[in-house]
């Protein structure tokens, strides 16, 4: 057996570009161990149930920092009006998709066309479009009688999708449950770093909160082996936590701790999870916070609905106490999450495409 050949691929990062060596072998499946299964059935069970749900998180988080999910209460009837949602947008004529351009908004709400972003400026362009929404209070089902004023973006892009019938009540109900699901799973997340189960709670009242549509056109690599490359660049997320919702059509690679490529390969019935670069950042570099890409070559479209959860923006956070020691003192200062957030945009940004 001949022995592996690597390539180098370069991430950007707040204190400049970062390099990884990456096998140049096709990508293999996972191991259970490298990519789990997690059953969260219990997790609205006793404590010991939920402390045993974050053990096998832990494990996950310590290793490749990706897992799937499965019994996590979010009804499959929804997630498909959901993706039949994404799919009456997508299927709109260009001229209608633009008039809630993220551009438009000035924020990272709305539409952005295929092309328009480059994540990996040593890769190809991102051959996606996007659909985005982010936290809005009046959303949120733990502020149902809030007074909180609130700007008027999101009314934007919900006022240029009024013709599409049912598109804002599904998606905001998809957000709403995500974000449950996604408070529930970080109170796991603080488990698992073996703090109390309630040490994060204070900092997800408002958090920063992105949904993000996706719709990876199909690819005739025929015409396109010259100009194509991946659907979505190299990178790593920049919040604490990543709910994945794909379609079977596959393409999501993890890098692995050797440097290979997984096929993170769709499972019915599961969402995928990964740590982010806030949450490995919290725990000095115990989770880990691991590459991944979009390696499209379907002829037929794929949709892809992930949610990131951040801390509330004002909120600022160090490495947690459980992961310093003599031996392991902190790696990072504190810093906010609206801050982290913000840096790491703007650093995308230089990537981002008129």
């Amino acid at each position: 057996m001949g022995s592996m050949t690597y390539t180098t691929i370069e991430l950007l990062t707040p204190n400049g570009p970062e390099y990884r060596q990456v096998s140049t072998a096709a990508p293999r499946a996972p191991t259970p161990d490298e990519m789990p299964l997690i059953d969260l059935s219990t997790i609205d069970g006793d404590f010991e149930a939920r402390k045993a749900i974050a053990k096998k998180i832990k494990h996950a988080a310590e290793n490749t920092g990706f897992f799937y999910i499965n019994n996590h209460g979010i009804p499959e009837e929804l997630i498909q009006e959901a993706l039949d949602s994404c799919k009456q947008f997508f299927a709109q004529p260009l001229s209608d998709k633009e008039k809630v351009r993220t551009k438009i908004s000035g924020k990272s709400v709305g539409y952005t066309g295929v092309g328009g972003t480059q994540i990996n400026k040593t890769e190809t362009k991102d051959n996606k479009e996007t659909f985005s929404m982010r936290y809005d209070v009046r959303n949120d089902p733990l502020h149902k009688e809030s007074s909180h004023v609130v700007d008027d973006l999101e009314d934007f892009i919900w006022n240029e999708t009024s013709h599409l019938e049912g598109f804002r009540s599904t998606l905001v109900e998809f957000y709403q449950r995500r974000l449950q699901l996604a408070r529930k799973l970080i109170r796991l997340v603080a488990l698992a770093l073996d703090l109390p189960e309630d040490y994060f709670d204070a900092i997800v009242t408002h958090p920063g909160a992105d949904a993000v549509h996706i719709h990876y056109p199909g690819v005739d690599e025929a015409d396109h082996k010259d100009e194509i490359d991946v659907g979505l660049g190299s990178h790593t997320d920049i919040q604490c936590i990543t709910l994945l919702w794909q379609d079977n059509s596959g393409g999501l690679q993890v890098l692995s701790l050797g440097g290979e490529w997984l096929d993170a390969r769709p499972i019915d019935g599961t969402l995928v999870i990964n740590v982010g670069d806030f949450l490995q950042r919290l725990s000095n570099n115990k989770f880990r916070s691991t590459v991944h890409r979009v390696y499209n070559r379907n002829k037929s479209s794929r949709y892809a609905m992930p949610f990131f959860l951040g801390f509330n923006p004002e909120a600022v956070c160090e490495v947690v106490p459980t992961c310093i020691d003599e031996d392991h003192p902190p790696l990072y200062e504190p810093i906010s999450c609206g801050k982290w957030h913000s840096d790491r945009l703007t650093l995308a940004q230089k990537g981002k495409l008129p």
